[in-house]
């Protein structure tokens, strides 16, 4: 080929979109000159290596292919589009600094207490409720970790929480995922802007279409209450010196028990009716553990795991233990309830509600350890969140049911619930409410508190 010729191609390659994979959409895209400049340069290697011969032109040809996959790809992960660049000084330093901290998916592991708060979950554009995501977002833009237009709107950094704490529920183990740019020191960073009953505990690199809420496999829950709770009805006695027997706390876990399997909950949340095929849920296990003392007082856990849970749900469950085991209603209501009988079942406070833990079994089993990512397991953090709910969720449970007597309040109205009542007659006093959509959690991810 003779130089005229050579300069000809040349011309035509910098003036066409070249066939080479990506090449067409980053030319038709209205690339910068900087890339043109480096077509120019591929296609002027390419001459030269047909003037060389057919065997080093097909090699020329392979390599320049190659290469504009290359470009390609670095362009769009470096986010050097056209559209981007503005020019001059800032445009340099935009993509400077988004060299250095790329934007990845990622997981949090968060711990708060829920005093003070209407929930977990942001409601943009309305200051009048103060939500744990409120201070999360403001942490994270005050940190560097992500634009301030992310956090007006929080679906442009991928952001997904596990699980809908709502109106003063604690938690211990919440997951949240989002894109962030990894900068130096991002935790310590994000918790010098976080008040000190909000941490951030823990941080890993996920897969880049994982979403906490659909990956999840299954939640743990907490309930701590007084022991007093679960005296009988006709023994007066006095809250601070109580102490739960044996006896007791065998028949309280054995009543527990019940709950395990898959059942029809529609009596222990609102608006769902009994044929609702979302009504029903998985527990996979629930019991109460030894009694202990805090500031004169007796105290026990209740822990539950299930793959889902509704808006009351738990709470409603233990409501009605404690009104079998005080004396109240029959144990035979259990099973009256998950049938299609509307049955008048009690919800117990909110206070003491905890979100213990998320799993995500499965997840870890694909992608836990195929050499890229970590499995979703915090053992390492465990201590840490030991001591964070000595310090704060603990305290503020402990304090609040001292200083307000939710429990004790809570227990005054169980006499005015209908234990007995007929379904006729509940039918007829919540019409209103069967056969209605869930609004408030029927995604399995609502919270149990309000």
């Amino acid at each position: 080929m003779d130089k005229r010729s050579s300069l000809t191609l040349i011309s035509q390659r910098a003036k066409e979109p070249v066939s080479s994979p990506g090449s067409s959409i980053l030319w038709n895209a209205g690339a910068c000159s900087t890339t043109k400049q480096l077509w120019v340069h591929l296609a002027f290697r390419e001459v030269r290596a047909m003037a060389e011969g057919p065997r080093a032109a097909v090699a020329g040809q392979t390599k320049r292919l190659n290469s504009g996959a290359e470009v390609a790809e670095r362009l769009e992960e470096n986010g050097h589009q056209n559209k981007r660049l503005k020019g001059g000084a800032d445009e340099e330093g935009a993509e400077d600094q988004g060299k250095k901290s790329p934007k990845r998916k990622i997981v949090l592991l968060m711990a708060y207490s829920g005093k003070g708060y209407h929930g977990m979950q942001r409601n943009v554009g309305s200051s009048q409720f103060k939500t744990i995501e409120d201070d999360l977002v403001s942490a994270l833009v005050q940190s560097g970790c992500i634009p301030e237009n992310h956090g007006e709107d929080m679906k442009k950094m991928s952001f997904q929480r596990c699980a809908r704490t709502d109106k003063g529920v604690s938690a211990a183990g919440q997951i949240v995922s989002l894109k962030v740019r990894l900068i130096d020191d991002i935790l310590e960073k994000i918790n010098n802007h976080l008040p000190s009953h909000i941490r951030i505990l823990g941080l890993k690199r996920v897969t880049g279409g994982f979403n906490s809420k659909n990956k999840c496999d299954a939640r743990t829950y907490s309930y701590m209450l007084p022991t007093f709770a679960f005296a009988h009805k006709d023994h007066d006695v006095q809250e601070e010196v109580y102490r739960l027997d044996k006896e007791t706390l065998d028949r309280v876990n054995k009543l527990l028990s019940c709950y395990k399997g898959t059942h029809n909950f529609h009596n222990f949340t609102s608006q769902k009716g009994p044929r609702d095929p979302s009504a029903r849920r998985y527990i996979m296990e629930m019991y109460c553990g030894e009694p202990f003392v805090r500031e004169n007082m007796e105290f026990a856990v209740i822990k539950v795991k299930g793959q889902s849970f509704m808006m009351h749900q738990i709470r409603k469950m233990i409501g009605l233990v404690i009104a079998i085991v005080k004396g109240y209603a029959a144990e035979s209501i259990l099973e009256r309830s998950w049938g299609e009988e509307k049955v008048d079942v009690p919800k117990a406070p909110g206070l003491g509600l905890v979100l213990e833990r998320v799993h995500f079994e499965k997840y870890n089993r694909r992608f836990g350890n195929d050499g890229l990512h970590e499995p979703l397991e915090w053992t390492e953090e465990e201590e840490k969140i030991a001591v964070f709910k000595e310090q704060y969720i603990y305290p503020t449970i402990i304090n609040t049911e001292r200083e307000e007597k939710s429990m004790a309040n809570w227990l005054s109205t169980l006499p005015i619930h209908d234990f007995n009542s007929s379904a006729v007659e509940m039918q007829a006093n919540n019409k209103n409410s069967k056969n209605s959509s869930d609004l408030e959690g029927s995604d399995g991810c609502g919270d149990d508190s309000d």
